[in-house]
């Protein structure tokens, strides 16, 4: 199920149904509402349909039990490639920093052979944004000239950095944020064992995206959450509260938590922003855009994490003050 997207899903199925199918997708929107989710569904879709009988189902739903969809959900259909990044064999445990352009050019040779088990193949790119420009340029020549019944799929959290050449050879679809009604249905799902109030919670914290909520659901940031709120809420004139969350954070072994906590704070500060009066929201909003900041430049400058958060808690600490009734 593709939950709050219609629009993509009916303008692929039309162009699919019609077999006036262009040839690249792009898939631009917000991190973590469902791109890299839309173009699995559409590549299962795609090759079932394309291996046998139509499938009788809305949207771009497929059998479980088909057995495409059993290889693409086994990472063993032949005629997918799904680019990711991969381990650093130098580095075991840890990923390239980038899609690597090997990856690509195993791409190219794959596309140079016929298809194993119906006239079509996919080829799904995730992320263009982790795609080094050597890559990027190799790519494009695939895209130029791209094989019969080939369609690609190239997810991007930032299209507007993507080379002119490339967007301008792919059909669009725009994913935006999730309304909360879609967060919701898609919440229950992935998180069963969790709470209707915990779900509930998530949603404003995640902006619409599925990713950061589930990111926030495993690395329990509910008490961040809390310690945060108490900081914006009551002042911290002592620095403990601070201090706490700084020793918190600043472990090594705290990195997830971390980085996790530079996420949610914008949006937890934007909306704590909307029960004040002011002059207390004057000041919630002059400390939503320098957390923005901070949390902005931080992992780019790889600062201490300490520091980092002793800093922002600072910041918050500046907005106590009357609130609605």
């Amino acid at each position: 199920m593709i939950a709050g997207h219609d629009k993509a899903v009916e303008q692929f199925r039309s162009a699919w149904d019609s077999r006036a199918l262009h040839h690249a997708w792009l898939l631009a929107g917000p991190r973590g509402v469902g791109k890299a989710h839309f173009a699995r569904q559409a590549v299962r879709r795609l090759l079932s349909e394309a291996a046998g009988a139509p499938v009788d189902l809305e949207g771009l739903e497929t059998p479980a039990e088909h057995p495409m969809a059993k290889l693409i959900g086994a990472g063993s259909h032949p005629d997918l490639r799904w680019i990711e990044r991969i381990e650093n064999p130098k580095k075991p445990g840890t990923l390239y920093r980038d899609i690597i352009i090997d990856q690509i050019r195993e791409a190219g040779s794959f596309l140079s052979l016929a298809p194993a088990l119906s006239s079509w193949r996919a080829v799904v790119i995730d992320s263009m944004d982790e795609l080094a420009s050597a890559g990027a340029n190799a790519l494009l020549k695939m895209l130029e000239e791209p094989p019969p019944n080939t369609i690609f799929f190239l997810v991007s959290h930032a299209p507007g950095r993507l080379l002119p050449t490339i967007r301008s050879r792919c059909r669009r679809l725009q994913f935006e944020a999730l309304g909360d009604d879609a967060m919701a249905s898609i919440l229950e799902k992935q998180l069963p064992d969790t709470s209707p109030e915990e779900r509930q919670r998530l949603i404003p914290l995640a902006d619409g995206s599925v990713g950061r909520a589930l990111a926030f659901a495993s690395l329990d940031l509910g008490p961040l959450e809390r310690d945060a709120l108490a900081i914006l809420r009551q002042g911290d004139p002592d620095n403990s509260k601070r201090s706490d969350l700084a020793g918190q954070l600043g472990r090594k072994a705290a990195a997830d938590r971390y980085s996790a906590f530079l996420e949610l704070l914008p949006s937890l500060v934007a909306r704590e922003a909307r029960t004040l009066v002011e002059p207390s929201r004057q000041r919630a909003l002059d400390a939503y855009e320098q957390v923005r900041e901070v949390v902005a430049i931080a992992p780019r400058l790889s600062l201490d994490p300490a520091a980092t958060v002793f800093q922002l808690g600072g910041i918050l600490a500046s907005v106590a003050g009357p609130r609605l009734s």
